[in-house]
């Protein structure tokens, strides 16, 4: 599964963070060496590295200090992808190795049965992520299932735990916490007193038998508790959120973890956030449905409300059939409706029943039975049905309060609200789950890109409030701003959600006539916008890749780890049991070649040169270590060579795109109707958007259009908004639109879309300007490769757009000139000020 750039994003900022770790860990057990008391705390070392926030310190059981951090991830985001690339990270960058234990704590039994299906299933994306990882020994486990020292060894081991089993109230009562045979072979026989005080020396939070003044002395008891500390396990939590009682905070860092790793879309106020996504960056990647239609029903009916629902939802299937036939794609649209009461002696009273609302579906409005499903605690009709199969018939879903955090189904599209306005379900518990993105890319169909809810008899600001409430539930609470509520009965017509906003009366004169240069490349009967994948990838000439740097990274000597060992009982009591054979495995990792090569397609296109390339390096890895050890390196060798192939890539990408500039094949025009990009002369916004403000609370007064919707800026960005606003020297500012507005194509694939376009104002016409700068902001935290290459196409900009006088290109472009900058967080005001010659 190809990760969305915010996720990439995301594991950079991690991968940036482990790294400090592993070298300020390192730092401290040298000083450790030489004096305990020169012992540093290097997860704040670290963090002070990377992270510009306060970092709140934690230790584990022992009293040692715990790396721990959360990825602030909103509902839809991927969060357990993330946590999945998560552990690859750790093992490779910080713990350095491909095996171990991971205790994966969840919250409740829905999100754990989800998990625990998907990571066994080895065709599923998370479970692919770790299979890499760990060089296709993972083993999925729960807390009832057995495991044994060499599983630890030679597997990435992943256990699933309840959050109930993991806050710990009566360690007596806890199965976590018993002792077990099963887990014997972690510790010493029951007779060797030495060897369990070592241990408890070790690890002083072990639970035990007895006491070190009596005969047997203090015996460690075999629970799955003890192994877990002595194994020091990657702890990833689960709605991080939910276990910050005392009690859950004292049991999960008693486990002695290596580090702790915490998802949630709404982490705690104090939460040592390392990456913290917002629920515009998954709208922009096309994660979620919106906007999100609210129709209010007035009238005093139910069924007027679920009527109004179907036919959305049959609209939706009509939608969803074209789209399918033009694109092989199948989306079933799902109705979730929420009702007041589901249990079996529960109808014929005063509440919305699920069996009123089912029995409507089929008498009035002709829904097949097999196409209804009521889920509830009672009866569960949808438990181990696929709902995304194309054999499964569902398209209803009827539920009181059984569809909550965890449940998941992209086709869910409608939401009927039948609860009574003075009940206490609300639309904050269900809204969360309509919003998942059908295979994670918009449909381009309006109506599937969307999510509605129908209501009944609610009141309008108390739906905004919850529909507020549980967008912040799932962490999207800077998307509120993409909601509209329509009033009334079903006679009403839906009101008009956008409206268009125009230029401001002063800058009309530029309507039209705002144009900004792009790359364009030339045919034979002109020009058109340059392609990265048909003008600069299918132009690289891969025989060019050198390989000599990615040959001479060292690979380990280490043993085959794929062994198949048998163990039996020992005549010596001493040892209770012996190893009586050890067999290493031939082909445990086969050196296979079509295997290196599917790994790199999404790198090299075309699957013969990526062929020879993998043949290549598999040839001269064996040539220079043997069979043996290219086999045990083989999952290092297709990450290292992904990571060279890439940067060799865009290297040669940008030798293609040079050349093309320096033939004049591909130029940076600013012609009208040709190659140019030409500002919009009127833009959408919600009816619902607040406008932007300066600080004291004053209008907008020099944005080129009139209205400028709030939800459309980080803090950064509307900081520079308002700044720029604020200048006597400038003359207008636009906010230009990711995936929306102006783009520069360069030589990586994805496209830079600017901040901000503004221009300054003419020193002789002050109601004209000569200058257009083009401005890209950037947080401290995202300093990285990325931005460097966005720096190197502005700079190549900058220098192309010298070398031409504006004069020849286009008589609207007088005397005119265009910059380009990348600023940063800490540097932004000086920037300004710098341009403006403040």
């Amino acid at each position: 599964m190809e990760l969305k750039e915010y996720q990439k994003k995301a594991l950079e900022q991690v991968k940036r963070y482990l790294e400090a770790l592993a070298e300020y860990k390192a730092k401290n057990e040298k000083a450790i060496q030489i004096d305990p008391d020169l012992s540093i705390n290097f997860p704040l070392k670290a963090w002070e590295k990377v992270v510009r926030t306060p970092y709140l310190s934690k230790k584990n059981g022992l009293g040692e200090y715990l790396p721990d951090f959360y990825l602030k991830i909103p509902t839809g985001g991927g969060k357990t992808l993330l946590a999945c690339h998560t552990i690859d990270l750790i093992n490779r960058v910080y713990l350095r190795k491909q095996t171990g234990i991971v205790l994966w704590i969840v919250p409740t039994t829905q999100i754990y049965r989800q998990t625990l299906a998907n990571l066994k299933n080895r065709e599923h994306p998370y479970r692919q992520v770790l299979d890499i990882a760990s060089g296709g020994r993972t083993l999925i486990l729960e807390k009832t299932d057995r495991f044994t020292p060499i599983d630890v060894e030679e597997s990435l081991v992943v256990m699933l735990l309840m959050l109930p089993s993991a806050s710990r109230q009566n360690k007596e009562v806890l199965k976590v916490f018993k002792d077990s045979g099963g887990f014997a072979e972690f510790f010493p026989p029951d007779d060797d007193r030495d060897g369990h005080e070592k241990i408890l020396k070790q690890f002083p939070n072990l639970d035990y038998f007895g006491d070190e003044n009596n005969f047997w002395g203090r015996i460690v008891k075999t629970s799955l508790g003890n192994v877990l500390r002595i194994l020091r396990p990657v702890i990833i939590i689960d709605e991080g959120h939910k276990a910050y009682s005392n009690i859950a905070q004292e049991t999960i860092r008693g486990f002695n973890p290596a580090i702790i790793v915490e998802l949630s879309a709404t982490p705690p106020k104090y939460a040592n956030i390392l990456v913290s996504i917002t629920g515009q960056e998954l709208n922009r990647e096309e994660m979620i449905k919106l906007d999100l239609h609210i129709t209010n029903k007035a009238s005093p009916d139910w069924k007027d409300t679920m009527l109004a629902a179907v036919e959305k939802r049959n609209v939706l299937e009509l939608k969803a059939k074209e789209y399918g036939a033009n694109t092989g794609e199948y989306i079933r649209p799902i109705c979730l409706v929420q009702v007041e009461r589901t249990g079996r002696e529960q109808r014929g009273t005063r509440f919305i029943h699920a069996e009123d609302v089912k029995e409507y579906l089929i008498k009035q409005c002709g829904i097949r039975e097999e196409e209804i499903a009521i889920k509830s605690s009672e009866k569960d009709d949808i438990e181990g049905i696929d709902l995304l199969s194309k054999g499964c018939p569902v398209r209803y879903i009827i539920t009181r309060q059984a569809l909550q955090e965890g449940w998941d189904c992209a086709f869910a599209y409608v939401l009927a609200i039948l609860t009574n306005p003075a009940s206490q379900l609300s639309i904050t518990q269900l809204v969360g789950r309509i919003l998942r993105q059908p295979g994670a890319r918009k449909t381009k169909v309006k109506e599937l890109d969307e999510s509605y809810v129908f209501c009944y008899r609610q009141r309008a600001k108390e739906v905004l409030d919850g529909v507020k409430a549980g967008f912040e539930a799932e962490g999207l609470g800077d998307l509120t701003g993409r909601v509209s509520v329509e009033e009334g009965d079903e006679e009403s017509t839906e009101a008009t959600k956008e409206r268009f906003v125009s230029y401001r009366e002063r800058f009309k004169k530029f309507e039209g006539r705002v144009y900004l240069p792009k790359f364009v490349i030339q045919e034979s009967d002109g020009w058109r916008e340059v392609n990265y994948e048909m003008d600069i990838l299918s132009r690289i000439d891969w025989s060019k890749v050198n390989l000599q740097e990615l040959i001479d990274i060292p690979l380990t000597e280490m043993k085959a780890n794929e062994e198949e060992v048998t163990v039996g009982l020992s005549a010596d009591k001493e040892k209770v049991i012996e190893e009586k054979e050890r067999i290493a495995r031939e082909g445990g990792l086969e050196i296979d070649t079509v295997f290196v090569t599917r790994q790199i397609l999404d790198i090299v296109p075309n699957p013969w040169t990526a062929y020879d390339i993998s043949k290549k390096v598999i040839d001269l890895f064996l040539a220079k270590y043997g069979e043996k050890t290219v086999a045990n390196n083989l999952v290092f060798i297709v990450e290292e060579l992904r990571k060279h192939l890439a940067g060799e890539r865009d290297r040669l990408a940008e030798q293609v795109f040079r050349t093309l500039v320096k033939q004049k094949i591909l130029c940076f025009f600013l012609l009208s109707g040709q190659g140019g990009y030409k500002l919009p002369s009127r833009i959408r916004v919600r009816k619902t958007s607040k406008s932007l403000v300066r600080y004291d609370n004053t209008p907008i007064q020099q944005s080129l259009f009139d209205f400028v919707p709030e939800e459309d800026f980080n803090e950064t960005e509307k900081a520079v908004a308002i700044y720029l606003d604020e200048q006597e020297k400038l003359l207008w500012w636009y906010r230009n639109l990711s995936r929306q507005d102006y783009y520069i194509q360069g030589w990586k694939k994805h496209k830079i879309y600017p901040d901000f376009i503004f221009a300054e104002a003419n020193a002789e016409r002050q109601d004209d300007y000569n200058k257009v700068y083009v401005i890209e902001t950037k947080g401290l935290h995202l300093k990285n490769e990325d931005t460097d290459y966005k720096k190197n196409v502005f700079d190549f900009c900058n220098r192309l757009g010298q070398q031409k006088d504006w004069r020849e290109l286009d008589l609207e472009f007088d005397d005119k000139k265009i910059e380009f900058q990348v600023i940063y967080e800490d540097e932004w005001k000086a920037k300004i000020n710098k341009i403006f010659e403040i």
